[in-house]
């Protein structure tokens, strides 16, 4: 940053571009409805049979085109690390949103532990050998602050 740029203008600005482009998607939900078959995920096993899949797309989604894409797929992380909804359930193999709505970095366990940027999201896959399981979302040093029931 140079000597005249000010952290506050530079935030309202970038503030200003995610409410644009959700307004957008909300004004032109057609142009949204092709998937991105560019993705890349790359697989975390752990040591039950179980893996999860952050998505490291080679084509960045944004924070509005993953709240349509995952509306139905989505937990939220709040201030005090508590996830709403708490209790849900997934087909095997769903792909979700862990959004962290907090200012600060998160540690996040589901299936495996990743880190969620301050606002930021991953996209993760459930998946299970055992049909069906119960998992447990853990953030920080909170546990068990959801629970996800995967089916097949």
């Amino acid at each position: 940053m140079g000597k005249g740029d000010n952290p506050v203008v530079l935030l309202v600005i970038v503030l200003i571009l995610v409410f644009y482009a959700w307004w957008s998607i909300k004004q032109n939900p057609d142009s949204n409805s092709v998937v991105d078959t560019n993705q890349t995920i790359n697989s975390v096993k752990n040591t039950s049979n179980d893996n999860v899949s952050t998505n490291n797309s080679t084509v960045p989604l944004s924070y509005a085109q993953a709240l349509t894409q995952y509306k139905d797929a989505r937990i939220q992380i709040d201030q005090d690390c508590q996830a709403r909804p708490n209790n849900v359930t997934y087909k095997n193999n769903t792909s979700i949103m862990i959004d962290n709505r907090t200012n600060i970095t998160r540690t996040v366990k589901v299936g495996s532990i990743f880190s969620v940027k301050a606002y930021g999201f991953k996209i993760v896959k459930l998946s299970s050998t055992t049909l069906p399981i119960i998992w447990h979302v853990d953030c920080d040093k909170s546990q068990n602050v959801a629970t996800i029931l995967i089916q097949k």
